[in-house]
């Protein structure tokens, strides 16, 4: 079997089946794939591992069409089709008429550079992309169909996998860690194991992704796009689709990307509206099994590569950040007030990654959920009968339930709104109490025409404010405010460097 695929590898990587003049052959633990001009084309490696057997040619057959089949609805411009690698008298043939010895899937090959994995190494993840990608995968898990199963079992037997494969692997990745990432996994899965049979029974456990890193994504168009699911075990590919997110938020996290993982939970957590909230108590076991998988998966690499080693600083960093995921910080409650147009929102996104346990704080803010509630898209401006003192309270009402089901799941929470009332304080000050969490609240000021100008000069926000809104605030009397003060008229900058101080020492 192995001299098989040998030289099918050898067939496939010759620049002459595929009139080019060079052919990058990429491995991975589980695939060959040949890059040949606009065409890309991929084997399953003759394997077997106890996750994943691909070692007879029919189950590697099956497996690419399963492939093909789960990834052309999402990606339809890059699937193309399944054909055979035959032996005929001359030798090898791609879809000839003779023998099938291997099974390709067919792709069109898009540029290396528009992979996120790509994208992201060039600094070029910008916030707007991010919150994109949030939505995107928020759309994808809409559209999963539904299966059956207990949460807490499906995650219980992806613990059981892992612990038998890191059984093997105790001098790649360090006993120490792989004892503690065992006991702490137990302890969590123990916690929540309640929480995710519930959710199952909801209708949260679907046919998702399964293998959703930046890797498999890709920018089409200028718009990312999922692509190359786990197609090899239903059962891996069915879970909760919170730890489907999970995968993505540790994979940014790992290559430094806190601000790009925060945004994207985020944007996820807003599509959902409000319904993944208790769920996040189960993210640190998410996060911190999605990087368990990642170290193994890079342990098997080198194995299957030749490249015994290769790997094993990038497995450690993986099992170090499972076990922050899972030893987690205290949630705390951050609030942002000030009048429109001293920088709460931009503020509030640039602290949010650092509070609290990854990926850091849930920005919850007015604008976006007003937008929600109206059932409208967050740019669509509202009338001005969605400002009236009802609404506002509703809005509030809304941002506080929140806060205390985030806060309850042991998540932080930084609330974004203009709180120029001293009960909107007040309210926002005693659930961080009830909740029995610390609570910080910033205060930003700035002259009105700062203000005034920055409003006006505002594009592509949620927030509906112009000129006369900040001209009516600033006539209002907010009452005594015992919030930190901050001029929010210094670049963002110092402005942060300030916020970032007072959190520290609050």
């Amino acid at each position: 079997m192995a001299e098989t695929q040998d030289e099918v590898i050898r067939f496939l990587s010759d620049p002459a089946l595929h009139g080019v003049a060079e052919v990058a052959h990429v491995e991975t633990h589980g695939a060959h794939v040949f890059l040949a001009g606009d065409t890309a084309l991929k084997i399953k490696r003759a394997v077997r591992y106890d996750y994943m057997d691909f070692s007879t040619l029919a189950a590697r057959e099956r497996m690419l069409r399963r492939e093909l089949e789960l990834n052309r609805p999402a990606a339809p411009g890059l699937y193309r089709d399944v054909v055979p690698v035959r032996r005929e008298a001359e030798g090898l043939a791609l879809d000839g008429a003779g023998t099938p010895v291997e099974w390709v899937l067919r792709m069109w090959r898009f540029p290396k550079d528009a992979e996120l994995s790509e994208v992201a190494a060039r600094g070029e993840l910008t916030d707007a992309l991010a919150d994109e990608l949030g939505r995107v995968v928020a759309g994808y898990h809409a559209r999963a169909p539904r299966r059956d199963g207990d949460g807490a079992k499906l995650i219980g037997a992806i613990v059981d996998e892992l612990e038998h494969a890191f059984a093997g692997m105790r001098d790649a990745l360090g006993a120490g860690r792989v004892e503690r990432f065992r006991a702490a996994v137990r302890r969590s899965l123990g916690a929540v194991g309640p929480l995710l049979s519930r959710r199952s029974a909801a209708g949260r456990v679907r046919r998702c992704h399964g293998d959703l890193h930046l890797r498999n994504l890709v920018l089409i168009e200028g718009h990312p796009v999922p692509f190359d699911a786990l197609e090899f075990d239903e059962t891996l590919g069915t879970c909760d689709i919170l730890y489907d997110l999970a995968f993505l938020v540790m994979d940014l996290q790992h290559r430094g990307l806190d601000r790009a993982a925060n945004i994207v939970l985020n944007a996820w957590l807003f599509v959902e509206g409000g319904a993944e909230d208790e769920a996040l108590a189960a993210l640190p076991l998410f996060l911190a099994i999605r990087a368990g998988i990642r170290a193994m998966v890079d342990v098997q690499t080198d194995t299957a590569s030749h490249h015994e080693g290769a790997s094993t600083g990038d497995a450690r960093a993986y099992m170090d950040y499972a076990l922050d995921a899972l030893a987690g910080a205290p949630p705390r409650l951050v609030a942002v007030g000030g009048m429109s147009g001293t920088g709460k929102t931009t503020l509030a996104r640039d602290l949010a990654p650092a509070i609290g346990r990854p990926p850091g704080a849930v920005h919850l803010r007015s604008d976006l959920e007003r937008k929600a509630m109206a059932g409208i898209a967050p740019l669509e401006p509202l009338p001005a009968e969605a400002y009236s003192p009802a609404a506002g309270r509703a809005v509030y009402d809304r941002l506080l339930h929140r806060a205390g089901t985030i806060l309850a799941a042991g998540q932080s929470v930084l609330l974004d709104a203009t709180f120029l009332s001293l009960s909107e304080r007040e309210q926002a000050e005693s659930r961080a109490a009830s909740s029995g969490v610390a609570f910080t609240g910033l205060w930003l000021e700035a002259p009105q025409a700062v203000l005034a100008q920055r409003v006006n000069e505002r594009r592509g926000d949620a927030s509906d404010a112009d000129a006369a809104v900040v001209a009516m605030q600033a006539a209002r009397d907010v009452g005594a405010v015992t919030w930190h003060r901050l001029d929010a008229s210094v670049p963002l900058t110092e402005l942060a460097a300030q916020a970032r101080t007072l959190l520290e020492n609050s």
